[in-house]
């Protein structure tokens, strides 16, 4: 512990990490190491994060307000026919389990990440944004070393790696021809060090205005792509007020309407009040079915009311109203209910800011966009995002997000920031951070690290660790279960800070996808 820190970071990545640390230690606050943490994670960590994509941060500030940046993906304007569009489907594989993504040009929705970032300096920060900007750029100069768990989600995602001649540069091995790169092999990204270097001279204007936008709109109208360069021009950060809700004395932010992760989890910490999950401890039969069946009591919810198509800020208080949340929870007691790439970057900073960004690629879709380094979103192609079927969405529209970065005040005044990559992970891994904080008062390090389950169409996925006979008497109500051998990234990567009521600063990073904390 620093006797008198300026902050702590907890993030995927060490070159994202320092990063971060580097901005505190030179005086900037929260959120300039979180814009610092964002653009190296873009390089360091390229399969979960890209300019390319899409995020949210939530703000905290030491007046104790607080604020949602909106830069997640948009969907385009206009439609093009079906059979005129490049998108296909890969199928990734985690071992216990696969899942199918679709990619493409017509996978893109419109990227939010470099309009974001520059809207939430204007707002937020204090340090120049080239500062901010430069320990990516060196990183993406020099290289990072591959370490083994990008290593390991480049072999989940290797079909998108090696879908195309420019995808496979990004991430070849430099010396072994046709490979990816291997564990400790480094591999720089020498032309998104220069859009770096243009971004911090010229602001995002290039990105969105100028020739890089030009030429994504151009391969996209000529390559079977929807975004065209009004689209990009017209893209706006939103700021919008965080769904506020209280939990056992707790009061918790999460990201609002239209984004879906934070309504759902609210949800699921709603009808759990009522249940009593620290009576038989961590682990146990009514701690863990509580849990499981909350879980899909909320995804039950979610396809029956079409919550995807109608969520809004009023919708999203009315669900959350104490009489509804009885009816829930009513229904929760009656008994048994018939991942895509993102990081986390948790922030709290010496004079009390706290900064919880989640960013997200989806997995890229194999499209790099000429001479900047950059991979492309695929959010079109994300089953979870579009669970109406891949080209139902609706133009002109934020896509509704499972990412929910969330900021937690206890009933004895610390502040907790937190939330997760994962996909449809997300907002059970932050689900059961909470409840590990609140109802089972673990300290932090314990509440990231605990086995994790996820209920998904009936099958109950369990992460090493729990015991074996508990899982037995589970089988009982949910007897689809997958075993999985060890902890997985499958089940999120929730890296977490807290600054206790004492002012005392503390994080974690979630060994599942390669958890860092530093405190300066």
């Amino acid at each position: 512990m620093v006797l008198h820190p300026r902050g702590v970071v907890a993030a995927g990545h060490p070159v994202t990490a320092q990063a971060a640390a580097a901005m505190l230690r030179e005086g900037g606050n929260a959120f300039d190491a979180a814009l610092a943490a964002l653009f190296a994670s873009c390089v360091a960590e390229p399969v979960l994060a890209s300019l390319g994509g899409g995020g949210f941060l939530l703000a905290h500030t030491q007046d104790r307000r607080a604020k949602l940046f909106d830069f997640f993906t948009q969907t385009p304007r206009s439609k093009r026919p079906r059979d005129e569009l490049d998108f296909f489907p890969i199928l990734a594989d985690f071992g216990a389990t696969q899942q199918e993504f679709h990619i493409g040009l017509g996978s893109i929705a419109v990227p939010g990440v470099v309009r974001g970032a520059f809207g939430i300096h204007r707002s937020l920060c204090r340090m120049p944004i080239r500062d901010i900007i430069q320990p990516a750029i060196r990183a993406a100069r020099d290289g990072v070393p591959v370490n083994g768990l990008q290593h390991y989600i480049g072999t989940i995602v290797a079909p998108i790696l090696r879908s195309n001649a420019d995808a496979m540069a990004l991430h070849a091995s430099p010396t072994a021809p046709g490979e990816l790169a291997r564990e400790g092999e480094r591999v720089g990204n020498r032309a998104l060090a220069e859009l770096l270097d243009t971004l911090a001279r010229e602001g995002a204007d290039p990105f969105y205005r100028g020739e890089i936008a030009q030429r994504l709109a151009r391969d996209s109208r000529e390559h079977g792509g929807h975004l065209s360069l009004t689209d990009l021009a017209r893209y706006r950060v939103v700021v919008r007020e965080p769904l506020a809700m209280r939990y056992r004395g707790a009061r918790i932010l999460f990201n609002p309407p239209p984004s879906l992760g934070g309504t759902l989890i609210a949800l699921a910490l709603g009808v759990l009040e009522h249940e009593t999950l620290n009576k038989d401890g961590a682990g146990g039969l009514q701690h863990l079915s509580a849990l499981a069946r909350a879980m899909g009591l909320i995804q039950r919810l979610r396809r029956e009311r079409g919550i995807d198509r109608s969520l809004d800020a009023r919708s999203a208080r009315s669900l959350l109203d104490p009489k509804q949340l009885e009816i829930l929870h009513a229904a929760l007691s009656a008994g048994n209910q018939s991942t895509r790439g993102t990081t986390q970057i948790s922030v709290a900073d010496g004079p009390g800011n706290l900064a919880s960004l989640t960013l997200s690629n989806g997995e890229g879709s194999g499209y790099v966009l000429p001479g900047t380094g950059i991979m492309l979103n695929n959010m079109l192609g994300e089953e979870d995002i579009n669970p109406h079927g891949f080209h139902d969405w609706q133009p002109n529209r934020r896509l509704a997000s499972m990412m929910s970065p969330t900021v937690m005040e206890t009933f004895d005044g610390a502040l907790v920031a937190l939330g997760s990559g994962g996909s449809n992970r997300i907002r059970s891994a932050i689900l059961q951070v909470i409840v590990g904080l609140v109802d089972l008062g673990q300290p932090l390090s314990l509440a990231v690290e605990a086995p994790r389950i996820h209920l998904e169409d009936d099958v109950l996925n369990v992460e090493a660790g729990l015991p074996a006979a508990t899982l037995h008497q589970l089988s009982t109500e949910f007897p689809r279960q997958r075993i999985w051998p060890e902890k997985n990234l499958f089940f999120g990567g929730a890296h977490s800070i807290m600054r206790g009521a004492d002012s005392q600063l503390s994080g974690r990073g979630d060994s599942r996808r390669g958890g860092v904390c530093l405190i300066v």
